[in-house]
């Protein structure tokens, strides 16, 4: 670790000294793309704490909720379990330092984890696997990388909550890849190991003894893979019971000092253990939250009652005041939470009652969009999805290839992979269909 400056060091050179270096980055930390996070991250607390991974796994992200940067070569292999088995040791606020199971072998980590995201399934992880074992991380430097965390996890929670809606159709895209990507796997893994269990359990095979063991570790492979799955349904999926318990422990503390009276009404009990897909969740809480504050600001409203409620395919959340019912939609900011619901399929009405208050329902689908009218976009590639965006805008292939890092010849691939899949004959039908959809 390197030696720490005193206070007196001039303001010139503070961005020199460990401290100063990893502050320095905040910015940059707010605004860099999302796949470029982690590693900005990473090198930020470098000086701070010297590691050869880092890894986090993250509550509110739906299509990668775990990812990994190596910094060395020799770095050891990080598993998503690796994040699991480490999470109920570590108190948000209060760095966790010590040795862990990554990779299948001991090392000594630094484990943090942030409340800056209310609306996350678990509180976001990040561990990072020391280079130096026997380095102790000191109460300040412990305070700047729990501040540097938070900042990215806070920064990443306003995404979600703000997100406009191509970017929620981009997020859909990715995730609707990931899950076949994942569905593939398992099948084709699932399936040759059923065919092994059949081959070993054979009477044609003589060796008893290397047949059971044969059996057994086919076996296990099985219990394994299945248990990789519950994994991934469980950082992609909630049940409604906690997912609106998650929205009234994130409204609570809005309405502690106030003498407004809010109610809620949960999923009825029949429906509180259907799982919910993460970015409907998301997107849930995110409206109810907007629509809840806008409400209350109105003069006349004493209280505000909030309603889950799921049928066979579609979760339908409610607010309504006591107000006059004489307000306006626009001045609830309800477009703009129409604006974010439409890009997963989703409605909204208001019914406005002179003298009976105002109700707003949104209305979101459970399983994938209907059909391409609702969500045209889901059949796009992450990179086509981005393309598409600087159709939208405009842009020529020359600007695209500049601003996406990539030849003309391959935007001109990725262009005619768009029409071909939205089934429109020219970059402006094509333009026009995000459009509306946004």
């Amino acid at each position: 670790m390197e030696p720490r400056t005193s206070r007196s060091t001039p303001l010139t050179d503070a961005a020199t000294t460990p401290a100063g270096f990893a502050l320095a980055r905040a910015a940059e930390l707010v605004s860099a793309p999302m796949d470029r996070i982690l590693p900005i991250l990473s090198e930020a607390v470098a000086p701070l704490v010297a590691h050869t991974v880092a890894a986090e796994l993250s509550g509110q992200c739906a299509h990668s909720p775990f990812k990994v940067h190596g910094v060395a070569g020799a770095a050891p292999r990080v598993a998503v379990t690796d994040l699991q088995a480490l999470g109920p040791l570590v108190v948000p606020g209060h760095p966790w330092q010590g040795t862990a199971v990554v990779g299948g072998e001991e090392h000594a980590v630094v484990a943090v984890a942030s409340e800056a995201a209310p609306m996350a399934v678990r509180p976001p992880l990040l561990v990072l696997v020391r280079a130096a074992p026997g380095e102790v991380l000191t109460e300040q430097d412990a305070r700047i990388v729990q501040d540097l965390w938070d900042l990215v996890t806070g920064h990443r929670a306003r995404i979600s909550i703000e997100a406009v809606p191509g970017a929620l159709a981009q997020s859909r895209s990715t995730a609707a890849e990931r899950a076949r990507v994942i569905a593939e796997l398992g099948e084709a893994h699932e399936a040759v190991l059923t065919a092994l269990l059949g081959v070993l359990r054979g009477k044609s095979l003589e060796d008893r003894a290397a047949r059971t063991r044969a059996v057994d570790i086919a076996g296990s492979a099985l219990v394994a893979l299945r248990a990789v799955a519950d994994r991934d349904q469980e950082l992609t999926q909630e049940p409604a019971a906690e997912a609106f318990t998650r929205l009234t422990d994130s409204l609570a503390p809005l309405f502690r000092h106030c003498e407004l009276r809010v109610e809620f009404t949960p999923p009825e009990a029949e429906t509180a253990e259907v799982s919910l897909p993460a970015e409907i969740a998301h997107l849930a809480r995110a409206a109810v939250r907007t629509l809840a504050l806008a409400m209350s600001g109105q003069q006349g409203v004493h209280r505000i009652h909030i309603r889950w409620r799921l049928d066979d395919s579609h979760l339908v959340a409610a607010v309504r005041d006591d107000g006059s019912g004489e307000l306006p939609p626009a001045a609830l900011g309800t477009h703009q939470v129409a604006q974010r619901l439409a890009a997963l399929g989703g409605t909204l009405t208001v019914d406005a009652l002179p003298g009976w208050g105002t109700t707003v329902t949104t209305t979101l689908p459970l399983g994938t969009a209907p059909g391409p009218r609702v969500d045209p976009l889901a059949g796009l590639h992450p990179r086509e999805a981005e393309v598409l965006g600087h159709l939208a805008q405009g842009h020529r292939n020359r600007t695209i290839a500049q601003e996406l890092h990539i030849s003309e010849s391959t935007v001109k691939f990725h262009v005619a992979n768009i029409l071909a899949k939205l089934g429109v004959s020219s970059r402006g039908e094509a333009a026009a269909m995000l459009h509306a959809v946004a």
